[in-house]
């Protein structure tokens, strides 16, 4: 295991796509859910513990060599929205352009001539961490952190909110992310794995209006 790759991985600047998707926050600020840092900050807490888990939980699972096809299919039965499916599909679909540039693998190939539209993107991360030689781990430290720094970032973009209040409100949520990576760990490397399904109604039926906006800043 490098921590070098891991600290590559997690870098905001690796091409995965990320920096297009607000996780949901573009909506909840167009609908007045966040407003500010305090507000941001419940919106994290609550993906955290919801699609964060969740997230960090498969990516987890592909990290330690579950069947990556049966996961994308466990990721799909847990997001019921269309347009999320949909996103997940594209940012795992640009994640693994970058992931194979950088980390070549077998597993990664059979992956993308699996699924050529783009698997589930915690699904990708998780088995690219596998080729970049990190655990379970460090894949559900990336997947639970990127569930709330897309949309602190976001809502940076969206409210020119000051950056130092977002990221003193992600710093805020460090204990409570370290906790959901445990639980995701624990859930993602038993045999066979046991996946949580926490669910998030409105970050789904936010999805799916925000979708349907005719102009907006951010694919999801």
């Amino acid at each position: 295991m490098t921590r070098a790759a891991l600290l590559v991985l997690a870098d905001g600047r690796f091409p995965a796509g990320g920096h297009a998707h607000s996780g949901g926050a573009e909506e909840a600020v167009k609908a007045g859910r966040i407003t500010g840092a305090a507000s941001l900050e419940a919106f994290c807490r609550g993906r955290l513990h919801t699609a964060g888990l969740v997230a960090a939980a498969l990516a987890a699972a592909a990290a330690a060599g579950a069947d990556p096809v049966e996961l994308d299919a466990a990721a799909d039965a847990r997001t019921p929205s269309p347009a999320l499916r949909l996103a997940a599909r594209k940012l795992g679909r640009q994640l693994m352009r970058a992931a194979r540039s950088t980390w070549p693998s077998t597993e990664l190939d059979a992956l993308a001539r699996e699924f050529p539209k783009g698997a589930h993107q915690p699904v990708v991360l998780g088995l690219t961490a596998r080729a970049a030689g990190l655990g379970p781990e460090d894949a559900a430290h990336c997947a639970a952190y990127e569930s709330v720094g897309g949309p602190a970032t976001a809502v940076v973009r969206l409210l020119s909110l000051d950056p130092f209040e977002a990221t003193a409100a992600l710093a805020r949520l460090a204990p409570e992310l370290d906790l959901v990576v445990d639980r995701a760990v624990t859930a993602g490397t038993a045999v066979p794995p046991a996946l949580p399904a926490a669910s998030a109604p409105l970050l789904e039926i936010g999805a799916e209006r925000h979708a349907a906006w005719p102009v907006r800043l951010f694919a999801s």
